[in-house]
């Protein structure tokens, strides 16, 4: 049986939203995270919805 809760959680998590994975974040110029973005960065999309975010830097202004 729990091995039904993992294999329910896994696909519900590859398959919700937007989410896009590793590869697409690092080569957009960003990081996979695990709960929120640090401080000076910003959430661009997610790596696996909703848990590990995609975390870009912001940019400075001038």
């Amino acid at each position: 049986m729990e091995i039904l809760w993992f294999i329910f959680i896994f696909i519900s998590l590859t398959c919700h939203g937007d989410a896009h994975g590793p590869e697409i974040c690092n080569s957009k110029g960003g990081l996979c995270r695990v709960g929120n973005c640090i401080s000076g960065e910003y959430l661009a999309s997610y790596c696996f919805e909703p848990i590990i975010l995609c975390c870009k830097t912001l940019t400075p202004t001038t």
